[in-house]
């Protein structure tokens, strides 16, 4: 601000001096300062940088761990072979059945037993339904099955245990449509446990603990060789007759 137009502001400031009512400030309390911008230094935007950098590539190979996963874990895109001929969709058909007969069988002296019992046979009716169907439903009803069996196996650990465990069953409920198959692994083994812990605790189960075994090791070797092989004739009959002989062991828990 140049000497003539300081005078001019100093002299206006002077005639205001005599209104009524008016005070002015000579010097205000607030002043004007100009802050240049910062700008992050070299070291800051390399480190943010390489940090960026580190999440994308985490995300990115999570990404590629989730997609290596089994077909097996994928139940909406697994294995829709199988029932090629009326033959091999019959005997499907058939060796679904037992699974209605073992749940009919099922002891239902209380709640948890009685949901068994039912998920039990809701298996029996949506295998038979999926060997049954063609088409564009063929796969949801695939899907169906895979949830049956998680339900039956959400059941059982929840029969043979008799206990509440809330936090278990609500991510089991919300895991279920998604990843059926991941809910059944764990609900399996903890039904392994028990049966194993009462087998040596009770001489009695020890047979039916062995036959147990023997069934669930074969079964699991046949599910693999069933997703693997989907072409061989009658390999999913076969899983479909040694997991049954693996569920009526079950029910001699309940008893």
């Amino acid at each position: 601000m140049g000497h003539h137009q300081a005078a001019a502001v100093v002299n206006s400031s002077r005639s205001l001096e005599g209104v009524h009512g008016v005070y002015v400030v000579p010097h205000g309390p607030f002043s004007l300062e100009e802050i240049p911008p910062k700008y992050p230094s070299t070291s800051q935007s390399c480190t943010s940088g390489f940090r960026q950098q580190q999440q994308q590539q985490l995300t990115h190979f999570s990404r590629w761990v989730w997609q290596q996963r089994p077909a097996c874990l994928r139940p909406i895109h697994c294995n829709l072979g199988g029932d090629q001929n009326l033959a091999e969709t019959a005997a499907n058909i058939i060796t679904s059945l037992p699974f209605i007969a073992l749940g009919i069988s099922v002891p239902r002296k209380n709640l948890n037993c009685k949901l068994y019992a039912n998920s039990l046979i809701g298996v029996g009716v949506a295998s038979s339904l999926y060997h049954s169907s063609r088409g564009r439903l063929r796969k949801y009803l695939r899907w169906a099955d895979y949830t049956m069996i998680a339900a039956a196996s959400v059941c059982l650990s929840r029969a043979v245990k008799n206990e509440n465990q809330k936090l278990l069953m609500a991510a089991s409920a919300l895991c279920l449509p998604f990843q059926p198959l991941m809910v059944s692994v764990v609900h399996t083994g903890i039904m392994e446990v028990t049966f194993a812990r009462r087998a040596l605790e009770n001489p009695q189960l020890r047979m039916a603990h062995n036959v147990h075994k023997a069934s669930s090791l074969l079964g699991g070797v046949l599910f693999v060789a069933d997703d693997i092989f989907p072409a061989t004739p009658f390999l999913h009959a076969a899983w479909h007759l040694v997991a049954a002989v693996g569920v009526g062991t079950c029910n001699k828990l309940l008893e």
